[in-house]
């Protein structure tokens, strides 16, 4: 069974630490706890959750050093192998980011569907998930995946939106997405017609017409788009 550390080793390996302050930061413990760890001569169980959490990385290969060391995919994780031998100096398949820069911690996301109304807690509204910067995920994110094409070619059929639902009310020529009676969650830019207590919701795509909507309904912006990924 591998000691501590030759598990240490390959742990700084795949998260591009070199030190103990550096590692200690990237699973956000003290320092002194690594020192209890060696001591020990045992890798605590919570330190393999933090790293397949933020890296991806396989529980399995950090304790034997064998198998796939990466669990990663956007649908979920699927094995991608790893160098078979520590002490060779093999590069890793993906090129390894420092612990400390801005983005490269991720985090796991659900999509929703925008064909159904915004509803956070319905499973149904799931079609998959989407792996984005740490930094991506604020408070109140919902994530959708565009299957309609009123907003090409700016946002393309197939992109993937991040809405703000805390960001509710409308600053006027800004993107919403916008609750559609039988159609679900829509992407437009949102206008005020304050004289007429009403929306303006406009596309992009020329081909789809201007639609009105009264304000007062809260459930009728569902959030502003914080972010968009898509293939160019």
């Amino acid at each position: 069974m591998s000691n501590f550390n030759e598990i240490f080793e390959r742990i700084k390996q795949a998260t591009n630490t070199r030190t103990q302050v550096e590692l200690a930061d990237v699973l956000e413990i003290r320092q002194s706890s690594i020192s209890d760890a060696k001591r020990r001569n045992s890798v605590p169980a919570d330190w393999y959750m933090k790293l397949y959490e933020s890296f991806g990385l396989n529980p399995d290969w950090l304790k034997k050093g064998s198998g796939p060391m990466l669990l990663r995919t956007e649908q979920g994780y699927t094995p991608v192998e790893a160098p078979s031998d520590m002490k060779t100096g093999m590069r890793l398949l993906e090129s390894a980011t420092q612990y400390n820069e801005p983005d490269a911690k991720n985090v796991v996301v659900t999509v929703h569907s925008p064909l159904l109304p915004y509803n956070p807690e319905d499973p149904a509204t799931s079609v998959g998930k989407l792996n984005i910067p740490m930094s991506f995920a604020h408070p109140g994110l919902y994530v959708i995946r565009v299957e309609a094409s009123s907003m090409e070619p700016s946002i393309r059929r197939g992109a993937y939106i991040s809405l703000d639902t805390t960001k509710k009310i409308v600053v006027s020529g800004e993107l919403y997405g916008v609750n559609l009676p039988y159609e679900g969650v829509v992407i437009k830019r949102v206008y005020l017609d304050s004289p007429n207590n009403r929306y303006i919701l406009r596309s992009e795509n020329p081909a789809h017409p201007e639609i009105t909507m009264p304000i007062g309904d809260e459930n009728t912006i569902v959030g502003r788009v914080s972010w968009l990924l898509q293939k160019m």
